[in-house]
């Protein structure tokens, strides 16, 4: 069948799918020990990244439940591939601390400005310019390589969506130097944790700090961007019911929280200001640049005194109802449906509210819910549509170059650190069925069908690997097969190769929804 062909016959499927994916499937109990049905595969497929084998024995062995308890203790058995942590540990960005990387930046750059106009300037600001690139796309490689295996798929998207949640734009400033620290030490460690402690831990981030601009904010030269977008984006939504007068006083108490001097000289500080000084790592609050006067904050009277404004102005933002909906919707648009059910997300956040945000409570109301398979077929964005592709085409194999994965992003407009916007990657599914889209991820899907992807030639070698995947393997046709609709059955049985077949199941309608 000729590709432009398949296009026009999987677009039209996949509309005709959409227009009934918002009505309810058929809704079941989980199934004994060793079963596995559609509403088994409908669950995991949503639980993570796609499905591959060690997720479907995970799953008969532990059952629903135990696996969903083990996930939000982040207690699954099972580590990364050792070719895959060797791959992570390998990358600069990953083994080298940021105060290193942001130091060495700074002494490039003081050399390059030293230098006279001319050629020799131009390429010493190229070179750090090219290495601040090389983080970035280091960076990237190393999350998504975690995204495909890492053995507890529901933190893996979890760990997505608070990245794009907590969106940095990465070429902005000094971001790509801070990416690598920022998914691990900010939104890894805290993923499943209080959202009080996540949003301290990107408030106090200097990727967070330079994107939104509080690391400029000083008494007399107030930037009230960052007080912003933490209500409107990060924690209340719009419309939540505070006032411009709260940013602007949020914009004050935020004063002084920045980012600590790369410049190696000493600060000074007199002896009332010393002690309330507070810094982790590169992170700092100057009490030098902090506006010290009375604020009143959502109808609360916040006296001037340093870092604990901060710190009692973030637990009266999560403590308001608005916070509990917000964020329980924007999971369940995420996890369940474009338009989620009310009721689901009104019982996600009564969980947030009577647990004093735990994530990990809010995501077992979310994953236990009689709603996440009755709420109709969600369409996968990009991200998901990679992640799961090169999972069931590979199914735990070690690749050997993340790089295609960071280049489909690109080419499907969903890039890791690629949002220039603090807002994020739209959740809704509606947001990525553009034919042009469609057509892209045939073309991926063809890719990967047809072992043309270069993920496993290592960076460098000039022996490019060849073959291509079997996804006719036990795992389709004892997790996948049974529950694949008439129109892919229809088009698979149209394929005239094993490499064509691959395509045609990866470009599906049933694949790219779940």
């Amino acid at each position: 069948m000729h590709c432009r062909a398949l296009v026009s016959l999987l677009t039209t499927a996949t509309l005709l799918l959409a227009a009934c994916a918002s009505q309810p499937t058929q809704a079941g109990a989980p199934t004994a020990h060793g079963v596995f049905n559609g509403n088994d595969l409908t669950w995991l497929r949503r639980d993570g990244f796609g499905v591959d084998s060690a997720d479907v024995t995970r799953y008969r062995k532990l059952g629903r439940e135990g696996l969903l308890n083990a996930q939000l203790a982040d207690g699954v058995p099972g580590s990364l591939p050792p070719q895959i942590a060797e791959a992570i540990h390998g990358f600069e960005a990953t083994n080298t601390s940021m105060p290193q990387l942001l130091g060495d930046l700074y002494n490039a750059q003081q050399q390059a400005k030293a230098l006279p106009a001319g050629p020799e300037k131009d390429a010493a600001n190229k070179a750090w310019q090219q290495h601040g690139n090389e983080l970035m796309q280091q960076a990237r490689q190393a999350e998504l390589l975690q995204a495909v295996y890492g053995p507890n798929q529901l933190k893996e998207q979890l760990v997505w969506f608070w990245l794009n949640h907590f969106s940095v734009y990465a070429p902005k400033g000094r971001i790509r130097w801070e990416l690598a620290d920022y998914q691990q030490e900010v939104i890894r460690t805290h993923a499943l944790g209080k959202f009080r402690d996540l949003v301290m831990a990107t408030l106090e981030s200097p990727a967070m700090l330079e994107f939104l601009d509080n690391a400029q904010n000083a008494k007399g030269h107030v930037n009230e961007n960052y007080a912003r977008e933490l209500m409107e984006l990060h924690t209340l939504g719009v419309g939540s019911g505070y006032t411009q007068q709260d940013v602007q006083q949020l914009a004050l108490i935020l004063t002084g929280v920045g980012i600590a001097p790369m410049d190696g000289k000493p600060q000074h500080f007199d002896a009332k200001a010393a002690p309330l000084v507070v810094q982790h790592g590169l992170f700092q609050f100057n009490p030098n640049r902090h506006d010290f006067s009375d604020k009143v904050f959502l109808g609360q009277r916040i006296k001037g005194r340093g870092f604990d404004e901060v710190r009692q102005a973030v637990d009266i933002i999560v403590r308001q109802p608005a916070c509990a909906q917000f964020i329980s919707r924007q999971l369940a648009q995420y996890f369940v449906a474009d338009n989620p059910p009310p009721a689901l997300v009104a019982r996600m956040a009564q969980t947030f509210r009577q647990t004093g945000g735990d994530i990990a409570a809010v995501l077992h109301t979310l994953l236990d819910s009689r709603e996440l398979l009755t709420s109709g077929r969600q369409f996968m964005d990009p991200t998901r549509f990679v992640m799961s592709s090169v999972r069931l085409a590979y199914d735990g194999k070690p690749i050997a170059n993340a790089l295609p994965l960071v280049y489909w992003l690109d080419q499907l407009g969903e890039p890791l650190y690629g949002r220039i916007t603090p807002d994020g990657w739209p959740l809704d599914g509606a947001s990525w069925t553009g034919s042009g889209q469609l057509s892209t991820r045939f073309d991926i899907a063809a890719a990967i069908g047809n072992g043309n992807t270069q993920l496993f030639t290592p960076p460098g070698s000039k022996t490019r690997q060849a073959g291509f995947p079997m996804l006719t393997t036990r795992l389709y046709y004892d997790a996948i097969e049974p529950h694949l609709s008439a129109v892919t059955r229809d088009a698979l049985a149209k394929a005239n190769s094993q490499q064509e077949w691959n395509t045609f199941l990866l470009a599906s309608p049933d694949f790219n929804y779940r």
